[in-house]
C-alpha cells in the first residue's frame, strides 16, 4: 500500500517540504526542488514575488499544477502582520493552506507562541488550513491542535542554524500526544538530521537553508530526498531494540556439539 500523508483534504507521497529562499536565482531553485522530489513548496510572501505578474515571478519557474504552493508569513513579528499576509496570499489566488510564522526574537528567530496562537485562531475561523511554526513546547503544540490547525511544526533548532534536532525528548512527547501531522521545521543541517526526524515518527520535514546553503544545492536536495525516504522506511520497519550486551547473529541454541 502506498505510504502517503494527508494535509487537509489532500494526500502527498513526498514527506519532504522545501523552501525557495537563498538560492542564487530561480533557475537553481527550480532544479533543486525537482531533485528533492518535494510536492509542497514554501514561499515567503514578503520576500519572494508570486503576486506581481509584471516582475520576475517564482511561479514562472514552478508549475502550480505540479506543486502545492505553501505561502508563509516569514518576516512577520505580530499576529496582525501574519494574518494580513495570509489574506493577501489568498486574494492572489495561491490558496487557503498557509505556513504561519510569527517571529518573537530577531536574533534567534524563535516564534512568538502567544501571537502564533492568536493568529491561528483567526485564520482557522476564516477557513485557512494553518500549519504553524512553533517551539518544541508540548503545551503549545496541543493548543494549536485544539484550535484546529492542520499540522504542528515544531523547530528542531533555530532557523538556518543547521544544528539538527536539539531536543528529541520534547519532540517525542509531541509525537506521542499529537493527533495531527507533526512536521519538523527549521534547524536541519544535513541528510542524517532528516533521517533522525523520520525515524522518530515525524510525518514530514521542512527545510530551506540546509539545501540552498549547501556547496552543491541540487546534490544536497537529492540527498535529503533519499534521507527522508530511508528514515520513513526505517520507522515503518521498526528498529531492533538497543541492548547493553551482544546477541549472536547466529545463535548456538540447538546446535549439536
Amino acid at each position: 500500500m502506498e505510504d502517503t500523508f494527508k494535509l487537509a483534504d489532500k494526500s502527498y507521497r513526498s514527506r519532504l517540504i522545501v523552501g525557495t529562499g537563498k538560492y542564487k536565482d530561480f533557475h537553481e531553485t527550480k532544479k533543486a526542488i525537482e531533485a528533492s522530489g518535494a510536492e509542497i513548496v514554501t514561499v515567503a510572501i514578503r520576500r519572494v514575488n508570486i503576486t506581481d505578474p509584471n516582475k520576475e515571478n517564482l511561479l514562472d519557474f514552478l508549475d502550480p499544477k505540479k506543486y502545492t504552493i505553501l505561502p508563509n508569513t516569514a518576516g512577520c513579528f505580530t499576529a496582525e502582520e501574519a494574518i494580513r499576509t495570509c489574506r493577501l496570499a489568498r486574494e492572489a489566488g495561491v490558496g487557503n493552506m498557509v505556513k504561519l510564522e510569527v517571529i518573537g526574537d530577531e536574533r534567534t528567530l524563535f516564534p512568538d507562541v502567544p501571537a502564533t496562537l492568536e493568529a491561528a485562531r483567526v485564520l482557522v475561523k476564516e477557513g485557512f488550513v494553518v500549519l504553524p511554526y512553533t517551539t518544541d513546547d508540548t503545551i503549545a503544540a496541543r493548543k494549536l491542535e485544539e484550535i484546529g490547525c492542520a499540522a504542528v511544526m515544531p523547530l528542531a533548532a533555530p532557523i538556518g542554524s543547521g544544528l539538527g534536532i536539539r531536543n528529541p525528548y520534547n519532540l517525542r512527547i509531541i509525537l506521542d500526544q499529537a493527533r495531527i501531522p507533526v512536521i519538523v521545521d527549521a534547524g536541519v543541517g544535513t541528510a542524517s538530521d532528516s533521517s533522525i526526524a523520520m525515524e522518530m515518527g515525524c510525518d514530514g520535514v521542512l527545510m530551506n537553508t540546509a539545501i540552498a546553503g549547501a556547496k552543491i544545492p541540487i546534490l544536497m536536495a537529492e540527498a535529503m530526498k533519499l534521507a527522508v525516504e530511508a528514515g520513513r522506511k526505517a520507522f515503518l520497519a521498526g528498529r531492533v531494540p538497543k541492548k547493553l550486551y551482544a546477541t549472536a547473529t547466529s545463535p548456538l541454541e540447538g546446535v549439536l556439539a
